[in-house]
């Protein structure tokens, strides 16, 4: 704040709040306060000292100790005496330390924010199930998927009868060998499912070399790209209410991830497929788009009014939770490892894009 004052007497305050990131409403509040720190008087209605004391001593005594203000105010009133109001006998209490939740209240500890970066493929996957609808009421199949961040590449995912960490684990770890993963090359994202948290994952995580990390309790966006992934596959005109059997699943998933990994243009990179970036083949289809913008705006250059046209850029990285903006790539990339959970081993387990049923 200190550095803000003097550079906006060089350049004024509205560039000086911009360039240092500092709100100017409180650059603003800041000059408006009185140097030194003023005590606030004492009211003429005020209780005095010794009737602060008599008051406290009333409401510690063996008779009262264990009343709430209003029951020891209208006993007193009752008795005829009068101290002070109900208020100011919270007011005492509350100078003194003694007002606070006298319930037993569950309280949430604070949990870490998970920031993840991806600056390329096979660095940070997420995962996550969802239930499909079976052919009749409280039947359901179990969609596991892994799904790399940066690509949005689906590396991986099985079709199951029940949700279970042995699955997971087996997934987890097929898809790590697919995609030839080495110890401590991959992170992997996931919510506080209890098939996300078992013993089993984590050990195989451990062994692979992984780091885990996992959603904070009561949080529904730390798993930002798993949902959404799910959500481009339960909109599609073809997703039926319900399915038929457990093969009709299997035949939609195995269509779909085909489908989502090699036609679908998604926004995030730069419509591209996620085929494409996982196997970093964008250069080709990059400087093919330049190539055909080019031929248009030379063809009919007034129908580009600012400039010649550009095909999108792929984003240089993908995150979970972003660090605040003033952060540059490499100190949030340096600070991303401890923002961590414990170090365990990420698994690769996919079955590509073509699909594999568990049974």
């Amino acid at each position: 704040m200190a550095a803000a004052e003097e550079f906006a007497h060089l350049v004024g305050t509205a560039p000086a709040c911009d360039a240092l990131g500092v709100s100017r409403a409180s650059l603003y509040r800041r000059r408006g306060k009185p140097e030194g720190t003023r005590t606030r008087p004492t009211p003429p209605r005020a209780l005095r000292p010794e009737e602060r004391e008599a008051t406290l001593a009333v409401l510690h005594s063996e008779r009262f100790m264990d009343k709430a203000p209003a029951q020891i105010w209208a006993t007193l009133l009752d008795e005829g005496s009068y101290f002070c109001s109900i208020r100011t006998m919270y007011r005492i209490l509350e100078a003194n330390k003694e007002v606070k939740e006298r319930r037993n209240q569950l309280r949430h500890p604070i949990y870490r924010k998970p920031e993840l970066l991806a600056t390329g493929p096979n660095q940070v996957w997420s995962w996550d199930i969802t239930k499909l609808f079976g052919p009749v009421k409280w039947t359901y199949y179990y969609l596991y998927v892994i799904l790399d961040i940066f690509s949005r590449y689906v590396v991986g995912w099985m079709l199951a009868h029940r949700e279970s960490a042995a699955l997971a684990k087996r997934l987890i770890e097929e898809t790590c060998q697919k995609q030839i993963i080495v110890p401590d090359q991959l992170s992997i994202h996931a919510d506080r499912g209890s098939s996300m948290k078992s013993k089993p994952v984590a050990y195989l995580m451990a062994s692979l070399g992984v780091t885990k990390s996992h959603s904070r309790p009561y949080v529904s966006n730390d798993n930002p790209y798993s949902e959404a992934q799910f959500k481009t596959l339960k909109h599609r005109p073809e997703f039926p209410n319900r399915f038929g059997s457990y093969e009709d699943a299997l035949a939609f998933c195995k269509t779909f991830f085909h489908y989502y990994n090699h036609e679908h243009r998604h926004s995030g990179i730069a419509l591209m497929t996620p085929y494409v970036v996982h196997y970093n083949l964008t250069e080709d289809i990059y400087r093919t788009r330049q190539h055909t913008l080019l031929d248009a705006y030379n063809r009919n250059p007034e129908r580009f009014v600012l400039r010649p046209p550009k095909p999108p850029e792929l984003p240089k990285a993908a995150w979970i939770n972003p660090p605040e903006k003033n952060t540059t790539l490499q100190e949030a990339a340096e600070s991303t490892i401890i923002t961590l959970d414990d170090p365990w081993v990420h698994p690769i387990s996919g079955t590509g894009s073509t699909g594999k049923g568990s049974h």
